[in-house]
């Protein structure tokens, strides 16, 4: 089948198959011609065949990163909008990830409506306006990167107290204490 030209492509790159095909669905409804890909190396190898308009990027997958297929995205077609999904944000991987071609970094669990507002950020229709990311709270950063952490040990609270000079029992609590999100 050959694509529509009258329909925006988008294409959503994401390990988690249920979250990838609810996203394809939400974009397929909204008039979009949906091509899907669970990692780097078969996005990049849709995008080499035919440049998406638009990209749906998870930042983290098994193999190669996201920050890796959206520098490639960027590579083959520079006027490709790229918005950057992750259950894992950060100050730096953001500005990473605008660094390399992303249009907007937005964090799990993001709905259709906000990803479309961040395919359109920076568009050339819009007034030119400096970028404005949110500063987190001290809290809110310091959870990051617990959480990052606790992830990268498999969810051992021992290990990761280890890892982050910590006692078990301090980071438990630490662990209680979530903040609240902005």
């Amino acid at each position: 089948m050959s694509p529509d030209p009258m329909r925006p492509s988008v294409l959503v790159v994401d390990d988690d198959a249920t979250f990838r095909a609810r996203l394809a669905c939400a974009f397929a409804q909204r008039g979009y011609e949906v091509r899907e890909a669970a990692g780097a190396e078969e996005a990049l190898a849709r995008a080499s065949e035919d440049s998406p308009e638009h990209a749906v990027v998870d930042l983290k997958m098994p193999g190669a990163s996201g920050l890796t297929v959206v520098r490639e995205l960027h590579r083959i077609d520079p006027a490709t909008r790229i918005v950057v999904l992750t259950g894992y944000g950060s100050i730096a991987t953001a500005l990473d990830a605008l660094r390399l071609g992303a249009t907007h970094y937005l964090q799990k669990p993001a709905d259709v409506d906000e990803i479309e507002a961040g395919f359109r950020r920076g568009a050339p229709t819009e007034d030119p306006a400096p970028s404005e990311l949110a500063v987190p709270s001290l809290a809110r950063v310091e959870w990051e990167h617990i959480d990052r952490v606790l992830s990268d040990c498999g969810g051992n609270v021992s290990q990761a107290a280890r890892k982050l000079g910590l006692h078990r029992r301090s980071l438990q609590r630490k662990l209680g204490k979530r903040p609240v999100p902005r």
